[in-house]
This record gives structure tokens, C-alpha cells and sequence, in this order.
């Protein structure tokens, strides 16, 4: 593919991204282009596209898809921002979802700002002094300081290649807005989704259950809705493992979990009876059937306190340990130096209620941590009859869904516009608090409706009370008062 038809390629897809109009005078962009031979002699040779507001040549502002191609070696594709720095797209370069986007476009041949409003630091030598890419190096120290996104492409004609060109189209296409109808975002997300959903691929019980095995106690966090409970339960079976399942409180103690005494109500005289906690009956069960495992689900694990209700069997969780000259007393006249190695520990963590317990260090360090993250539910895909609100009507459309079993469906395009809303304005942290896939599975419509009515839209509308997620309010805003006719701010 030469520079000139790569050009052609790009523009091309820009027009089924959206980027369409009659002439070069009309279209969302401005195409800028210096191939000419001398240029191409690592003397700053480039093309791509600037805000249409911007001149044909000379300084521009904002940020811009900028392409550094060579005659015989490889190209850069990047991100970049104007000389003249920022003129209407400073906001939009704070937005955690920009870089969230353009991350997942490079690869271990490219680099990724930290901020993408940092116009002040250069690209790390690390990444400029690449083989790959010495020979432009003159063209890559000129503009070092603005660009926050690059990535080496090898061979511009090769179909990798040009994946990686139309999804950096397709991801400035997405921070230009150019789409105007479905189709345009459908082929955005068809340019996308190989580089965004190797994330979703993995198939998380068959990782925990590695994890588990390996490690031996485990915590799985997240935010509500991920099904970690489930994934704990589900997890447990497929080792073929008995199940003890207790789950933590802010009430939990030490004599709850592992051992105490409670009165008999049963005796017409006051007298005590001993109480084995959920650890003591797990541990034993792994004591007395040595070639069976069993695993203890401890839910919701950081709503107790962890120092009162462990004590000084906290000691006993290393995986790795030996056998030590140090007993524990679980029990009276029942001590022991290590805990069985068929007995294993998932516990579920709740990520987004930020009145729990903080868990300390030593508890991290004995424990594995995975993360289950909101992820859409893959199924049959079918069409179901669903009111919707069009210019203020309500009228009767079919929308797509995923059956599930027992005669629920998942909600997609609900689901899908949480994630995007919370993908593009989410914090790091932020991420935490996103409803997960669960909160968008019903058996109708008119149950769906209720659960954003009387659960989503509450939730979403305390989270903003709080100052959280505040730059998606009216996004968030839109999304309730088209869905269900309700505003956030009345």
C-alpha cells in the first residue's frame, strides 16, 4: 500500500465512520499531508487529520490523527496534539476515557501517556530509541512533546497493518463524534472490538480456578452485579469440592468464625454449649476426608473486622508454609501448625461500597486478588417487544436482548451504554462503582424498566450527590430521561 493510497484508506474509512460530506470543505475534518521526497529523508513527513476549524498548513491546535510513514522502514501511527497546544480540546484530553481508548490500541511497539494533557514531556527514550523506528528519529524529537499515543506498524500494507490504522481512525472517529446514524457506529465498533475485547475474552472460573489451585486462598472483588458470589459457588463445584459458605457482617467475631460458647436454650439450667465457627467446621471436614477438597466461601469479606474475627489464625494463612514449631489453638484440645493442603479460602469483596472495611497489607499479601469487572453476557441474540420513548411518545419497538435461562433475558444496549458512559468518565477508581452485568438481566421489559427506575437511576443519582462520576451527569441525565422519562435533576 503506498503513502497516497494509504491516505485513500484512511479517508475511507473515516466516511463509514461518519466523517462524510459533499467536498473537502464540508467534511468533519481537515486532511494535512507532507510526503513529498525530501520530507520522507526523515525530514518531518506526515499526513492525517486536525479539527476542521484549523488551517490547511502551518500551526494548529487540538488534538489530531497523525501518521509519520516511511519509503524503507516502519511507520508511526499516534495521536497527536496541535503546536499551538490546546484550543478547545483541553477538557476532552482530561476525560479518563480518552486514554482509556487509545491505550488499548498499543501494543509492547508503542507508548501511551499517563496524561494527555501534558504537553510539557517528551516521549521516554526507551520508546524513541526503538530500532524500529531510528530511522525517523529526526521527525519523532520536532514533535516529542505532543504526542501522547504512538504505535509501530511494520508493514502499512500488511492486513495487521492496516487493523491498526482503521482502529485509530475509528478511535479519533469516536473522539470526534462523527457518527451521526447505526451504521457508522457499528463499523467504529467493528474497527475497535479486537483491540477492546481481548479483555472480555477471558473466561474468569477457569483462570480462578487456576489461581485457587496455585495459591489457595483467593479474593475476588468487584463492584455489585459481577457475580462473584456466583463465581466462588460455581468455582467450588468444578473442583467437585465440599462447599462451607458463611458470609461476614459488621457483627462478626471471632467466636462467630471460629469458636466460642452460647447458652443452651435448651436446658431448663444455665449452661454453656461449644459453637464451631464456619472455619473450624471447614477445617475439620478437610482434616477428616484428606483426598477431597473443600473450599470455605467467606462473602462479603471486608464488612467484618478482619483483626477481631481472625485472631491468631491469621498466622495460618501462607500458602506456601511448612510445617511449623508454632501451634495455633482453634479449638480446646484441638491445635494445629499448618492448615491442610485440601483445604482452600474464596472470599467476595464488594469494591464499591466505600463505607467497608479497609483491608490491611498482611491480609494482601496472603491472599490472591482477581478482579471481576462488568462484562456483557454472550448468549443468542433474539429481539423482544420493549416501549420505548421516542420524541417524547412512547411507542413499541423490538430491541435487542440475550436469552438467558429460566425465561430471562440480558438487557444489551442498556448494559452497553453504563459501560460506555462510565469507560469514557470513570476515574480509575471510578471504575469500581459501575454497576455490573447483573443489574441488566429481567424477564420483560417492563421489569427492566423498573429495576433502572427503583435501582440504576437512585444509585446513579447518590453517586453524583457524592461528587462521584460528576463529568457524566448529563450523559447519565439523557440516558434516564429518554429511558424512563426521569431526570436527574428535578
Amino acid at each position: 500500500m503506498s503513502i497516497e493510497n494509504t491516505i485513500d484508506f484512511i479517508e475511507q474509512k473515516a466516511a463509514e465512520f461518519g466523517a462524510k460530506g459533499d467536498s473537502e470543505f464540508n467534511k468533519p475534518y481537515v486532511l494535512r499531508k507532507n510526503i513529498s521526497e525530501d520530507a520522507l529523508k526523515d525530514n518531518g513527513a506526515f499526513f492525517g487529520f486536525i479539527a476542521p476549524e484549523e488551517e490547511k498548513s502551518g500551526p494548529y491546535h487540538d488534538f489530531s490523527l497523525v501518521i509519520f510513514p516511511s519509503i524503507n522502514g516502519s511507520w508511526l501511527v499516534c495521536l497527536g496534539i496541535g503546536s499551538s497546544g490546546f484550543k478547545n480540546d483541553y477538557e476532552l484530553a482530561t476525560f479518563p476515557g480518552v486514554r482509556r481508548l487509545f491505550s488499548k490500541l498499543v501494543d509492547d511497539n508503542g507508548f501511551c501517556k499517563s496524561d494527555f494533557s501534558d504537553i510539557e514531556t517528551s516521549l521516554p527514550k526507551s520508546f524513541t530509541g526503538i530500532n524500529e523506528i531510528i530511522h525517523i528519529k529526526n521527525t519523532i524529537k520536532t514533535y516529542t512533546k505532543v504526542l501522547p499515543v504512538c504505535q509501530i506498524i511494520t508493514d502499512s500494507e500488511s492486513e495487521e497493518g492496516k487493523k491498526v490504522l482503521q482502529a485509530f481512525v475509528a478511535a479519533y472517529a469516536k473522539l470526534r463524534d462523527w457518527s451521526t446514524n447505526q451504521s457508522h457506529r457499528n463499523e467504529i465498533s467493528k474497527a475497535l472490538n479486537p483491540f477492546l475485547n481481548e479483555e472480555s475474552k477471558k473466561k474468569d472460573i477457569q483462570l480462578i480456578k487456576n489461581l485457587l489451585l496455585e495459591r489457595r486462598f483467593v479474593i475476588l472483588q468487584g463492584p455489585p452485579g459481577t457475580g462473584k458470589t456466583r463465581a466462588a459457588k460455581i468455582t467450588s463445584d468444578n473442583l467437585n469440592a465440599t462447599t462451607v459458605f458463611t458470609q461476614f457482617h459488621a457483627e462478626t467475631t471471632f467466636s462467630d468464625f471460629i469458636y466460642g460458647i452460647r447458652p443452651d436454650l435448651q436446658n431448663s439450667q444455665l449452661r454453656y454449649i461449644e459453637k464451631l465457627g464456619d472455619f473450624t467446621k471447614a477445617l475439620k471436614k478437610a482434616i477428616e476426608n484428606p483426598n477431597k477438597k473443600t473450599v470455605l466461601i467467606i462473602d462479603e469479606i471486608n464488612r467484618a473486622n478482619l483483626s477481631n474475627v481472625l485472631g491468631p489464625i491469621f498466622y495460618l494463612f501462607e500458602p506456601k508454609m511448612n510445617n511449623s514449631n508454632v501451634e495455633i489453638e482453634i479449638s480446646p484440645d484441638f491445635k494445629i501448625n499448618k492448615l491442610p493442603d485440601n483445604l482452600y479460602v474464596i472470599a467476595t469483596m464488594n469494591t464499591a461500597d466505600r463505607s467497608l472495611a479497609v483491608v490491611d497489607f498482611a491480609l494482601r499479601r496472603r491472599f490472591a486478588w482477581y478482579d471481576l469487572k462488568p462484562k456483557a453476557i454472550e448468549g443468542k441474540a433474539l429481539k423482544i417487544k420493549a416501549i420505548r420513548l421516542k420524541n417524547g411518545e412512547e411507542r413499541e419497538e423490538n430491541v435487542p436482548v440475550i436469552q438467558l435461562e429460566d425465561n430471562q433475558y440480558f438487557f444489551m444496549e442498556d448494559f452497553n451504554q453504563f459501560e460506555e458512559i462510565f469507560n469514557w468518565y470513570a476515574t480509575s477508581n471510578e471504575l469500581s462503582l459501575q454497576p455490573g452485568q447483573g443489574y441488566f438481566i429481567a424477564a420483560s421489559d417492563e421489569e427492566m424498566m423498573n429495576r433502572i427506575m427503583y435501582e440504576l437511576f437512585p444509585l446513579i443519582k447518590e453517586y453524583l450527590n457524592e461528587g462521584l462520576i460528576k463529568n457524566s451527569k448529563e450523559e447519565f441525565n439523557n440516558y434516564f430521561s429518554t429511558r424512563i422519562n426521569q431526570s436527574l435533576f428535578e
